[in-house]
């Protein structure tokens, strides 16, 4: 092979696939009702300039019940976020439900 030819090569692979649509997603989640424990969720989306739709959250007696609706992300990219809050020491659980997906 030339030079040339592998100039019509991808310099790198694409990151995402393009038939990865763009769909709502809606987060469940139980952390520790400690006064940083929302900050520490929301700041998740916020390193990645994602600005979510609506955030509720509900103290039940040592927990906070947070529900978290964003829309406008691929769900490759909204499973990473819920797998980051899962390594979050004061999150207890989390649910991630989308298009005929939950997980």
């Amino acid at each position: 092979m030339n030079a040339l030819a592998q100039l019509d090569a991808p310099l790198r692979p694409e990151t995402l696939p393009p038939a990865d649509a763009l769909v709502h997603v809606s987060y469940a989640v139980q952390v520790e009702a400690e006064p940083d424990s929302l900050c520490r969720i929301l700041n998740l989306f916020a390193l990645q300039s994602l600005m979510p739709h609506a955030v509720q959250a509900t103290q039940l007696d040592d927990l906070l019940a947070v529900r978290i609706e964003l829309g406008g992300v691929t769900w490759a990219r909204a499973e990473l976020i819920a797998l980051k809050m899962r390594n979050l020491i004061c999150v207890a659980q989390v649910s991630l439900q989308g298009p005929g997906k939950i997980l």
